[in-house]
C-alpha cells in the first residue's frame, strides 16, 4: 500500500511517477524499498491518467456499525470468568522458553 501512497504523493506534488522518484519517497518515509515492486508499479502506471482514475473512483458508502447489545449482569460475570481463564491458560514466552530449555538440559 505504501507504494501506491508514494505514487499518489508524487502525483499531488506534480512530480513524475517513476522508479527513481518512488524510491526516493519511500526512503524518505523510512522504508526499505523493494526494487521489483517499484519497477512493477511504475510500469503499470505509465499509461494511466491518475487524475482521471481518481475522478472515476467511486467511494463506497460505509454502513454504520450496529450498536452492541447490553449484556445482562450474569452474562458479564460469565465473560469475566472466561477472560480470567483465558489469561491463566496463556503462557508467557519466557515460561515457554524455560520449559524448552529443560528438555535439553540447560
Amino acid at each position: 500500500m505504501e507504494y501506491i501512497y508514494g505514487a499518489m504523493l508524487l502525483h499531488v506534488a506534480g512530480q513524475e511517477v517513476n522508479e527513481a522518484n518512488l524510491k526516493s519517497v519511500l526512503k524518505a518515509a523510512g522504508l526499505k524499498p523493494n526494487d521489483a515492486r517499484i519497477k512493477a508499479l511504475a510500469a503499470s502506471l505509465e499509461d494511466v491518467d491518475i487524475e482521471e482514475a481518481i475522478k472515476g473512483a467511486v467511494a463506497a458508502p460505509v454502513a454504520p456499525a450496529p450498536a452492541p447489545e447490553e449484556k445482562k449482569p450474569d452474562e458479564k460475570k460469565s465473560d469475566a470468568k472466561k477472560e480470567k481463564k483465558k489469561k491463566e491458560e496463556e503462557v508467557s514466552e519466557e515460561e515457554a522458553a524455560a520449559g524448552l530449555g529443560a528438555l535439553f538440559g540447560t
